[in-house]
């Protein structure tokens, strides 16, 4: 199973950038997806962007244009760059991993059996 260990997040004023990071490994195989999500009070982990074997993404409409998800195989680091934040982007962030379905990868939390511990992020207006 992956292991999983985020650093970065705070905060920070909008308009402004933050990059997460998640370290992984036990990775192995060639199918697996990972991704970030993210979780309010009250509410389920919705998918913010999520990154195949292939580099190929898929992105939520709230994400597209300003946040980019990225993988180095090297550094076996997984990124989020989020850049124009909002103060509805405010949130505790998860990274993850699980397997693709078919060959995809999907924003649906469901599909994740590794996570990483949560780090927080604060948007002020």
């Amino acid at each position: 199973q992956v292991q999983l260990v985020q650093s970065g997040g705070g905060s920070v004023q909008a308009g402004g950038s933050l990059r997460l990071s998640c370290a992984y490994s036990g990775y192995s195989g060639d199918r697996y997806c990972m991704g970030w999500f993210r979780q309010t009070p009250g509410n389920g982990r919705e998918g913010v962007a999520v990154i195949d074997n292939t580099g190929g993404r898929v992105s939520a409409d709230s994400a597209k244009g300003r946040f980019t998800i990225s993988k180095d195989n090297a550094k076996t680091t997984l990124y989020l760059q989020m850049d124009s934040l909002k103060p509805e982007d405010a949130a505790m962030y998860y990274c993850a991993a699980g397997r693709a379905l078919y060959g995809r990868c999907y924003l649906d939390s469901t599909f994740y059996i590794s996570w990483g511990q949560g780090t927080q992020v604060t948007v002020s207006s």
